[in-house]
């Protein structure tokens, strides 16, 4: 009987990670969930993913620490390699420019970027012997440069890891190695920061599920995505077109 395939979701007990960890448990793949700080909460995510896949496991590690994510996939890959790791995990902030402390930069760039960068050159050296698949969540049109009033730090995280995506598909495609960036735009969680008439700014005229964020990480796990790579996929309902 083939081995089932293992997928490690960072930030993934609530939101757009529990939703990715929940479809792709339901596609099949062994689920390894991942947590910083809300214990309780992340029991109760875990119960939640196991009605779907009995043998998802839950690991507490803070994902800007490099000894934490040395021992985050030391005891991911205890039971099996890691197929795809998606870099889901990311703090955002509103707030002036000049009211932004040099601590409010380094925590939001840690939790989006460089969270990517440890995840990633912890995965790759395994993914090297036998290929896989790296999907980073930014968000939408983190491709294109424009201004970000309030949010500048977020911006420019979530654009440097379309910078790091592309780069990597670049350089580990040899290896059978596929990474792409799927761009959320304005989600329907219970964490959210949308402003209040976002939807007037949405052609779809409504906000997306996690669900389906979620669904564009399955197809780019799927076989039909097998050719996909250093793509970037916007996920926004066409907002701020």
């Amino acid at each position: 009987m083939p081995q089932r395939r293992r997928a490690l979701i960072t930030g993934s007990t609530a939101g757009i990670g529990l939703s990715i960890a929940e479809r792709l448990a339901s596609d099949g793949f062994d689920v390894v969930l991942n947590h910083a700080r809300d214990g309780d909460r992340a029991n109760r995510a875990l119960a939640r993913i196991r009605d779907v896949c009995p043998a998802a496991e839950l690991v507490r590690a803070d994902v800007t620490d490099e000894d934490d994510v040395a021992r985050l996939f030391d005891e991911a890959r205890a039971a099996g390699p890691i197929d795809v790791l998606v870099n889901n995990v990311g703090a955002f902030l509103s707030r002036p420019f000049l009211e932004t402390m040099l601590r409010d930069w380094r925590a939001v760039i840690d939790s989006n970027l460089i969270s990517a960068v440890l995840c990633s050159r912890e995965a790759l050296p395994a993914m090297r012997n036998r290929g896989g698949l790296i999907v980073n969540v930014a968000s939408l049109h983190a491709d294109a440069i424009r201004a970000t009033p309030n949010t500048l730090p977020y911006g420019i995280a979530k654009s440097g890891i379309v910078g790091l995506t592309k780069t990597l598909a670049k350089t580990e495609g040899r290896f059978g190695i596929r990474v792409n960036a799927v761009c959320p735009g304005f989600v329907n969680t219970e964490d959210a920061h949308n402003p209040p008439d976002v939807t007037n700014r949405i052609p779809l005229g409504r906000l997306a599920e996690p669900s389906e964020i979620a669904s564009v990480v399955a197809f780019l796990a799927s076989a039909d995505a097998a050719y996909v790579s250093g793509a970037v996929i916007n996920v926004h309902g066409g907002a701020l077109l």
